[in-house]
């Protein structure tokens, strides 16, 4: 037997405790830095739809810019995961994909309004996850109802007419606010529409729109001008009912908002909490409980990011709302819809048909 040390283990074997020591009391053993975890890394945005339309051109304005504000200065890669109105992207951001701030994502703005209401397919807490902030607060945007140029109601007392005309709008899946704000306006209004469902967003509606498929929309003016500049400018369709505004926005002087139609304080409240996705319009998100200080750096680049000329400058050419909001900002915003009377919830669901 080999010769004893003072702790009274064999030399040999004293020293792989001290090797062992060694390890747990070297740097070697600390975390990362975020600096050192971020360098050289390729990160991950994903965009809750297919390629188009605001939330791909979103995403893919943060991948381009965000970068240049992080510590070690990663890279981006970007993938969509269209799904169930951007339910299938949330839930993966809050249950399997990686917490340790190499993910980031833009979720649909209706996404976190579908769990306060109960939906049970989201399976995430919306104020678990691990906000950054939001491009836009819809400051200077509006949500309008259009329709084709040549259908037949003029106005929205047209939509009203027993045996009137009824406007076909297109939409795509549960927490879209292009179906949601359809089944509202019929609900408040008593508009004459048919919401006509399954198209995978708003890039596919547009086209239906287009080929005459539908008759209209219910979608941004920041959409219009990017994607459909052309006829919008045109005057191929025209807006009868805007959403996401208490004044009428400057452009459309002669187009209503939801708000001033309602004298009804019950109805109000219920137009309050459908309304709550526009003051989130663009929202970035990580996975819960990642590290402070990579949690800090996204944070902190962020803020930085949507000060930066360069990167308004380009959202403004892609006719994006640039209206930052912080992520305390936005993390209020979300709070305060957790506490809207349930009755007003109840009847939200009722209308938006978000099962219970």
């Amino acid at each position: 037997m080999g010769k004893r040390s003072d702790w009274g283990f064999p030399v040999k074997m004293s020293c792989a405790c001290a090797a062992l020591l060694t390890v747990i009391w070297t740097p070697l053993a600390r975390a990362q830095s975020a600096e050192e975890f971020y360098s050289g890394r390729t990160m991950t945005m994903y965009v809750p739809s297919g390629s188009g339309g605001i939330n791909d051109a979103s995403g893919r304005l943060v991948a381009r810019h965000l970068p240049k504000f992080m510590p070690g200065s990663p890279t981006f890669v970007v993938q969509n995961v269209p799904g169930a109105g951007g339910l299938t992207l949330a839930n993966r951001l809050f249950t399997t994909l990686p917490r340790d701030g190499s993910v980031l994502s833009i979720l649909q703005r209706g996404t976190a309004q579908l769990a306060i209401a109960g939906e049970p397919a989201a399976r995430f807490d919306p104020l678990e996850l691990t906000w950054l902030g939001s491009i836009s607060s819809y400051q200077d945007d509006v949500y309008l109802l259009i329709v084709n140029r040549e259908f037949a109601a003029q106005s929205l007392d047209d939509l009203k007419v027993s045996g009137g005309p009824t406007a076909r709008l297109g939409a795509s899946g549960p927490g879209a606010t292009n179906r949601t704000f359809p089944l509202i306006a019929r609900t408040l209004f008593g508009l004459r529409l048919e919401v006509v469902r399954g198209y995978t967003g708003a890039p596919a509606i547009s086209l239906a729109q287009l080929g005459r498929e539908v008759d209209g929309q219910v979608t941004s003016l920041s959409y219009l001008k990017a994607n459909q500049a052309s006829e919008w400018k045109a005057k191929e369709m025209r807006a009868l009912l805007a959403f996401g505004r208490t004044t009428r926005h400057p452009e459309l002087p002669d187009v209503p908002t939801a708000y001033e139609l309602i004298g009804d304080e019950r109805a109000k409240a219920l137009l309050k909490f459908a309304e709550l996705p526009f003051y989130m319009a663009m929202p970035v998100a990580a996975p819960p409980k990642i590290p402070e200080d990579r949690r800090n750096a996204l944070v902190r680049a962020f803020n930085e990011m949507v000060a930066n000329l360069d990167f308004v400058n380009e959202g403004n050419k892609l006719h994006l709302d640039m209206s930052p909001i912080s992520a305390e900002a936005l993390t209020r915003i979300i709070a305060d819809a957790t506490s809207t009377p349930p009755e007003i919830v109840a009847r939200y669901n009722a209308i938006a048909g978000v099962k219970q």
